[in-house]
């Protein structure tokens, strides 16, 4: 399997780690914004081909499919544009920053057949794989979650503390892990209600915002998100159901005590990135649809797309 990465920066590199584990890959291309700096990720991991033009890449006949870790505001056109060159494509979350854009992925999907997945790393952690697994047997069904999505970004920075080229969104990137999540926990979104604070005079966004769901199922779901928390960073989720409570820190499962919880033997790597790449890469191998295909998140957007409406 000959896979090329768009988006050499951050998280770029937790995907190549990743990859470096999963038997018969090789990464043959990699694209960056800065050829520089791109050449120097690229002899790191042992690349060949390093470029800042993600046609040239696809022009290539040594790439099966690609990974884009590229700019929210990309990834809609790009992920048509590979597979219009006939390449499989994994898509880190979002899909996309609008309804209209999510549509069009799918429909480019259908029309090709290939393999387009959505990086929803959420479904694929151990901590929460293990907490589906308890679903999935009738074991376990959740009555609410509550979720904290929280950052510290008043400045346009990556996860490295880097200046980023482009800016971050709540609602369309990290909110869609937890939208997605719960509609997978708990079944499909039924009503969706959204607020946001202040917008912020340069980065021109939202910098907290309170949204609140309901699924078929009846649970609901409390997510609060904040680029503003000068405190613990990232996202950690209580699941409150009928027979537990369970803490998740995205690997990492504790229950409602805080007490820890096995979940080494859940999957083959304790990486939930790792296991999202495993999953590409079988479904290609396999001609399968993976967990979180783009027709099995599609929904999430829906959602999305009637929260912005919401908050406009």
């Amino acid at each position: 399997m000959r896979i090329a990465l768009a988006g050499a920066g951050a998280f770029g590199e937790k995907h190549l780690d990743g990859l470096k584990n999963i038997d018969g890959v090789t990464v043959t291309s990699l694209i960056g914004r800065e050829l520089d700096a791109t050449k120097k990720v690229a002899e790191k991991y042992g690349i060949g081909h390093a470029t800042t033009e993600l046609d040239e890449t696809l022009s290539r006949d040594d790439v099966d499919a690609v990974i884009l870790c590229t700019p929210t505001q990309m990834h809609a056109a790009q992920a048509i544009a590979c597979m219009n060159a006939g390449k499989h494509v994994e898509v880190e979350i979002p899909l996309a920053d609008s309804w209209a854009d999510a549509q069009a992925v799918l429909d480019k999907q259908r029309e090709t057949g290939l393999v387009c997945m959505v990086g929803h790393t959420r479904r694929f952690n151990p901590s929460h794989q293990y907490v589906h697994n308890r679903i999935k047997a009738g074991e376990f069904n959740v009555q609410q979650m509550d979720v904290q999505t929280y950052f510290f970004r008043r400045r346009n920075i990556n996860a490295k503390g880097e200046p980023r080229s482009w800016t971050d969104h709540l609602l369309w990137h990290h909110a869609a892990h937890t939208v997605d999540l719960f509609a997978y926990q708990a079944g499909k979104i039924v009503a969706a209600h959204a607020m946001q604070g202040p917008i912020h005079p340069e980065l021109g966004i939202a910098m907290d915002m309170s949204i609140q769901l309901k699924s078929e199922t009846g649970a609901i779901c409390t997510l609060s998100l904040s680029f503003n928390n000068d405190g613990p960073l990232g996202t950690f989720f209580r699941y409150i159901g009928d027979t537990e409570t369970y803490v998740a820190r995205y690997d990492d499962l504790m229950n409602g005590k805080e007490e820890p919880i096995d979940v080494s033997a859940v999957d083959v790597s304790m990486n939930g990135i790792e296991l999202q790449d495993r999953a590409f890469v079988a479904a290609i191998r396999d001609g399968t649809e993976p967990n979180s295909s783009v027709a099995q998140v599609f929904d999430c957007y829906r959602v999305l797309g009637e929260l912005e409406k919401q908050l406009s």
